[in-house]
This record gives structure tokens, C-alpha cells and sequence, in this order.
């Protein structure tokens, strides 16, 4: 490299050579170009035209290399240069962005709904851990088959496969958005129902907790809880704009899965279950630590335990209790995943 090499920084970031004396071919080519063969590509841009204006902090590269700075070189403007590549970058879409992107595109399409046009009454099939909506698709069948006319199913595709890692929380919003698409898609509809399988229960049960509409004349929080299971609550609220049902759920580990034997396979050996808790996260991802109600976001107390009331993530027991019917169906034996006690 010849001495008298410099590099320097235009306004729009672009190193050339700052030499007056420029190769033939250089010349040749910045003449066909319409630009002067002695200056470089952008010299002869005022400072005040700059995308960024003249800072004062200047780098002569030079002088690392043991070389005297010459009349007329330029520096490397070391602020400008980071400054642009700065500039560059854009911030990344927040995972509550993404959730609701997806739950979008999931409640646009239609290839796993079922049912008649003049069904009123929605069914939500929701999926667990690692499941997709095939996994409710005989179900689905059924009931339409036992159900003609007055159902229509839809097939929760909005959390599938390594999806179902991302945490119950963004889970449930993109499931919360997907209902929402459907809703506004089917205007005929009145009704809504619930039947979700394993983890797909408690996403459910966060998704609802975001879709809840109390009504006008709802009782307070105080008067309910005095209410038993058989009785329905007066002025109860709404689902996405629609009645509330049945929520159903099946082996849907409700209290999560750490300690007193919630893990089957575990066989209640505290050192297994104690790391199973503390790899959990691992495995499964944010799901798994909610599970294992290890998450403290934002000194926060875990998710699972936030959701058995009203809080400001959702109205969540508000949610559950506009339902006319609620079950939890539970194996009593010969699951090896979610114990009896959870579900």
C-alpha cells in the first residue's frame, strides 16, 4: 500500500480513494459516469446537504500506519461511520407482534373448520405440547356428524409443533387472535365452546381470559364466588362477542407439573423432580417454565399462579366463569405425563 493512500468517510458512508491523481481506467470510467476524473464520487456534495451533520471527532488511519498526514487528505470520520451502520438497523418485531401476526393467518384459513353455514355455535379445538390441528380432526368429524346443522368447528392452528414452546402467555394470544378472525369472518354466529387437550388448556384458559367482555350489569367478583358450579351467574359476560358454553378440557395440567408427583414418570423421586424443574426450560422452552412455575417476569409471581384470578394480564376466572358448563376430564392411570392431582 503506497504511502501516500488515504482512506476518508463521504456523507453517505461510501469509502473511496482520496488521492488527486486517479489510474486511467478510473478516469475513463468517472467521465462516462458525468463526473470529474480528479475528485471522487461525492466530493463536490456541500457539508450542509449531509445526511448527518459534521461531527468533530475525526480518525486519521494514517497514523496507526506510522504515516504524516498530508495538506488535503481526509479523515475517517470514525462518529459518521458508526453512526450510518447504526442507522441501518431496525428495531425487531415485539414477540406480542408476532403472536398476533400469527394468530391472524391462522383464523383466515379454513381447511380445518367443519360445519354448515347456519351452525350458530363455534367449537374451538385446541391442541397440547407438540400437537397440531390433526390431532382433533376425527373429533371434529364427530362432532358434526352427531351435531348436523348446529355446530361449526374449528381446528386451532395458530400453535403448532416447536410453536407450543414459545410460553402459554404468547400462545394464548395468538389463539386469542385466531378466535377473534373466525368470529369476524362468521357473522352468523351466537355461540362458543371450548375443548382443548393437555397444555392446550391452559392456553385456552389464557386466551379467554383475553377475549372476555364483561357485561353492562356483571355482579361484582365478591358476589360470584358465592355462586356454586350448578348456578349460572346473572348478566355474565361474553367470549369474543359471543354466548359462553361448555369449556372442556382433558389431561390439561391446571396446576402445572412441579412436585407432589404432577410428573408421573418422575415417580415422585425429589432429585428427579428437582431437575426436572431446573431443566425443564431446556426442553420445552418458556413453556416449560411455566409449567414448572419458574418464571418471574418482571418480579412477577409465576404465570399459572397469576391466572386463578383476575389480574392485569386477563380477566381469567372472570373468563371462566361466564361458561354455563365447565369439565375437566383427568386419567387416572396409565398417563405417564399430566397425574391425575393436576388435571
Amino acid at each position: 500500500m503506497p504511502a501516500s493512500s488515504r482512506f476518508y468517510t463521504s456523507a453517505t458512508c461510501s469509502p473511496v480513494s482520496a488521492s488527486s491523481r486517479s489510474p486511467p481506467h478510473r478516469r475513463r470510467y468517472a467521465s462516462l459516469m458525468g463526473q470529474s476524473p480528479s475528485a471522487p464520487p461525492g466530493r463536490n456534495r456541500s457539508r450542509s446537504s449531509s445526511r448527518w451533520p459534521q461531527p468533530g471527532l475525526g480518525l486519521d488511519l494514517g497514523v496507526f500506519l506510522g504515516r504524516k498526514p498530508r495538506p488535503g487528505d481526509e479523515r475517517l470520520d470514525l462518529a459518521n461511520w458508526m453512526r450510518c451502520f447504526l442507522s441501518q438497523r431496525l428495531p425487531p418485531p415485539t414477540a406480542e407482534a408476532e403472536a398476533d401476526a400469527e394468530g391472524k393467518a391462522a383464523g383466515s384459513r379454513e381447511e380445518d373448520e367443519i360445519g354448515g353455514e347456519e351452525a350458530d355455535h363455534l367449537v374451538v379445538m385446541v391442541n397440547g405440547l407438540y400437537g397440531s390441528s390433526a390431532d382433533w380432526k376425527f373429533a371434529a368429524e364427530q362432532f358434526v356428524k352427531r351435531l348436523p346443522g348446529k355446530v361449526f368447528v374449528h381446528r386451532s392452528q395458530s400453535n403448532h409443533s416447536k410453536l407450543t414452546y414459545d410460553g402459554v402467555d404468547l400462545m394464548g394470544e395468538r389463539l386469542a387472535e385466531e378466535v377473534r378472525q373466525v368470529v369476524q369472518r362468521r357473522r352468523n354466529l351466537k355461540k362458543i365452546s371450548f375443548v382443548a387437550h393437555s397444555l392446550g388448556g391452559l392456553v385456552t384458559r389464557y386466551a379467554i381470559g383475553k377475549l372476555y367482555e364483561p357485561a353492562t350489569n356483571e355482579t361484582s367478583s365478591l358476589d360470584t364466588d358465592k355462586l356454586s358450579d350448578e348456578q349460572e351467574t346473572p348478566g355474565a359476560g361474553k367470549i369474543a362477542g359471543l354466548e359462553p358454553i361448555n369449556f372442556i378440557t382433558s389431561a390439561t395440567p391446571h396446576l402445572g407439573s412441579r412436585w407432589n408427583k404432577q410428573l408421573p414418570f418422575l415417580f415422585g423421586v425429589p432429585v428427579l423432580e428437582r431437575t426436572a424443574a431446573g431443566t425443564a426450560h431446556f426442553i420445552v422452552g418458556r413453556t416449560g417454565t411455566h409449567l414448572f412455575l419458574t418464571d418471574r417476569d418482571d418480579g412477577k409471581p409465576p404465570l399459572l399462579v397469576r391466572m386463578v384470578e383476575d389480574c392485569d394480564d386477563g380477566k381469567f376466572m372472570s373468563a371462566l366463569r361466564s361458561f354455563k358448563r365447565r369439565v375437566a376430564y383427568a386419567n387416572v392411570t396409565y398417563d405417564h405425563i399430566v397425574g391425575w392431582r393436576t388435571s
